[in-house]
């Protein structure tokens, strides 16, 4: 069996499936986008073996290791040529140990060609966290709450340019409603390694589109160097007018439970004030939304504005639009970079 490094197994992985053969806990703490799962331990099963072989050296661990995994050797084999292509598999385990190189071994012995992961799923952490600085050529997309930027950068990625969408990745737009409507959030460790593989795909002499956020989206954290070069990148900010982000958030959360609704107003109860919670509650339960949306709106923008105070002005450039006619702001953009 072959050994490689995380660079080329990367590569490789855009042909050849991938086999991480982790247990499922381990898997779903994070794993490199578009492995499968083929764990050789339980989560239970790894516990023990892992137990014995602090508690009675390597030797014990082993034997229990074998007799847990025995009976299912021919599954795992059943499951492995299921997935091969070509009769070709890449596998790792978490530091390309015992795990990885005895699963490889068996898929061998069935007929397979294996490459290992030299270092494994580590040493492919590291090198998404030393790789991430690289990408600095950002453009941050800016806007007050409810002025279409993920619509904008959709229109973006569609015309061929480079667009990262940090909140679809987070599963989260970013305010206390952002979880609302939303599939369950990844791990902060599956978030950046999805990060990582969206950016990879790029070209690092062209700029890569982003949009404006804090830190935090919702419960995950985007990585710190790639955050830093957010930070340190042009704003191209949208001002779009105040009745028509109102209108926009109408129709994108009206249609919610009203708990739902509530509960993330009382979520941000200190920052927005007692009288300004119970006004936007009430309104909420009087289906009056547009009240309720203006008492938010009022706040984020004050909230938003803050935050980019304490960017350098030069490099943030305005770009006033009296509608939410995304063609219209798209031309715009594209024209502006063009001058730029």
């Amino acid at each position: 069996m072959l050994k490689v490094a995380v660079g080329e197994f990367l590569n490789l992985s855009e042909s050849i499936p991938v086999i991480d053969v982790r247990s499922p806990g381990e898997f779903q703490q994070g794993h490199i986008p578009g492995a499968y799962n083929i764990p050789i331990f339980s989560d239970d099963d790894r516990k023990i073996v892992g137990t014995l072989y602090k508690k009675s050296g390597r030797d014990t661990a082993i034997f229990a290791g074998l007799e847990l995994v025995g009976p299912k050797l021919a599954e795992l084999v059943k499951s492995a040529r299921k997935l091969a292509s070509d009769k070709k598999l890449l596998v790792h385990c978490w530091r390309g140990g015992l795990r990885s190189k005895n699963m490889a071994w068996l898929f061998e012995l069935s007929g397979l060609s294996v490459t290992l992961l030299e270092g494994g799923y580590k040493a492919y952490r590291r090198y998404i966290r030393d790789n991430q600085a690289e990408y600095s050529n950002l453009i941050v997309l800016g806007g007050y709450t409810g002025s279409g930027k993920s619509e904008i950068l959709g229109l973006l990625k569609k015309a061929g340019k480079q667009v990262i969408d940090l909140e679809g990745l987070a599963n989260h737009k970013g305010s206390a409603f952002g979880h609302i409507g939303q599939l369950e959030q990844p791990t902060t460790e599956q978030f950046e390694n999805d990060l990582f593989h969206g950016i990879l795909k790029f070209t690092k002499h062209d700029p890569i589109w982003v949009e404006d956020e804090s830190r935090a989206i919702g419960r995950v954290s985007i990585p710190e160097p790639f955050f830093l070069n957010m930070r340190l990148a042009p704003v191209l900010f949208v001002e779009i007018p105040f009745a028509n982000r109102v209108n926009r958030l109408i129709n994108e959360y009206a249609l919610f439970d009203k708990k739902k609704l509530k509960d993330a107003v009382n979520r941000i109860s200190k920052r927005l004030g007692g009288q300004n919670v119970k006004c936007a509650c009430n309104a909420i339960d009087q289906d009056n939304f547009e009240e309720a949306a203006t008492i938010l709106l009022t706040y984020y923008d004050k909230a938003y504005l803050k935050g980019l105070s304490n960017r350098n002005a030069e490099f943030v450039k305005r770009i006033n639009f009296d509608n939410l006619d995304f063609e219209s702001i798209l031309k715009e953009i594209v024209k502006h970079i063009q001058q730029s």
